[in-house]
């Protein structure tokens, strides 16, 4: 790990007005912002799925998700996945940098604080497909070759070739592999398959580690039982629900694809010289979410805002959030689930909370480390 200046970071409250988001004495309220001090211009390339997707679907398909999305926030569909911002848009938020353009956007955009290749829908495997793992690596790789060339040739608002290694690698991936593959494969199928999916990010990683990045943020993946849209499908017994009301099969998939992807980064701290890597169990923060709900000042955690059929999971697979039919809660609504598969502006202010917090980091490192290495 390089040197590093000491970066302070500092609460900033709320994010938005608190009766928005919470209506609970002041104890009990998430800390809703972080402000992290950086000595150089921070630089972010993401890789991903609908979980950080901030415009690169829209962007490549020409096509911009229906209203309501984007209602709370920017108060028309923003090509996220959500009612407002994501977990990603609060994180450079922390670090008073803009939002992250999509890699895809032709149309005036902005790289000088790096990009977003995460497209709504990827996942690691297959390979070769866009918009997987590795052609969002593989753009990258063309973005880091081309860039550094257009500026010397008078282009603006790219990244210098100095910079890529001073960047943050965020990885935010595997919740659709694990979806998708139990559609069609028994449990012990899938647990599987996982191997094959983290061997995906560690070869994404070590591509980029060998163009010169050095900081990498991989999260790990959410708890896929516990979505409305899962278990609105899935034709469950009380047997496999847990405590809260989430499937049990579903989650100890994404827990083995965690801890594998936990030793992963294990074992890359120890072979990538000079380069941090650090792990974020996401896991952990999305399920305290939904297992204490009340205590956050949330309701139904288990039920989509977005969506058609009511309690108890108001998910419809042919009347998704958007859609002729569906309904929608009233805004400042404390729900978690936005549309059954993703969340609410609410519940991403909370995870990115907790993410600047460092207390599900390992190493427990300040997400501005990486702009104020010397």
């Amino acid at each position: 790990m390089g040197v590093m200046k000491e970066g302070r970071c500092s609460l900033l409250f709320p994010f938005f007005t608190l009766h928005v988001i919470f209506c609970l004495p002041l104890p009990l309220l998430i800390p809703l912002s972080v402000q992290c001090q950086c000595t150089k211009n921070p630089i972010i390339f993401n890789f991903g799925d609908s979980n950080s997707d901030t415009g690169g679907y829209a962007d490549g398909l020409g096509l911009n998700f229906a209203p309501p999305n984007g209602r709370t926030y920017f108060h028309r569909p923003a090509g996220r996945l959500s009612d407002g911002r994501l977990m990603i848009d609060f994180l450079c938020e922390s670090l008073n940098t803009g939002y992250l353009t999509p890699y895809l956007n032709s149309l005036g955009p902005n790289f000088t604080n790096g990009a977003n290749f995460a497209i709504s829908g990827s996942a690691t495997l297959p390979r070769y497909v866009p918009f997987s793992l590795d052609i969002q690596v593989s753009q990258f790789l063309r973005f880091r070759s081309r860039s550094p060339a257009l500026m010397l040739n008078g282009y603006k608002d790219l990244v210098g070739d100095g910079d890529f290694q001073n960047a943050l690698y965020t990885i935010d991936i595997g919740q659709n592999d694990l979806a998708g593959s139990f559609d069609y494969l028994t449990y012990s199928q899938v647990i599987d398959k996982i191997p094959s999916f983290i061997t995906e990010i560690k070869y994404a990683i070590w591509n980029i580690y060998q163009s010169g990045g050095r900081n990498f943020w991989v999260h790990n993946t959410g708890p896929l039982g516990c979505l409305p849209q899962k278990l609105a499908l899935h034709g469950q017994t009380a047997s496999e629900l847990d405590e809260h009301g989430c499937l049990h099969p579903l989650n100890n998939a994404a827990e083995t694809f965690n801890a594998q992807l936990r030793v992963l980064c294990e074992q890359l701290r120890s072979q990538l010289i000079n380069a941090t890597i650090v792990y974020v169990d996401i896991y952990s923060i999305k399920y305290d979410l939904i297992a204490n709900a009340l205590n956050y000042g949330f309701q139904s955690p288990l039920m989509a805002c977005c969506g058609n059929g009511g309690p108890p999971y108001n998910y419809n697979a042919n009347i998704n959030c958007g859609r002729t039919g569906h309904t929608v809660c009233n805004e400042g609504s404390q729900f978690i689930s936005w549309d059954g598969v993703h969340y609410t502006e609410a519940s991403n202010a909370g995870f990115a909370s907790k993410i600047l917090s460092t207390n599900y980091s390992t190493p427990q490192v300040n997400f501005n480390f990486f702009c104020n290495k010397i």
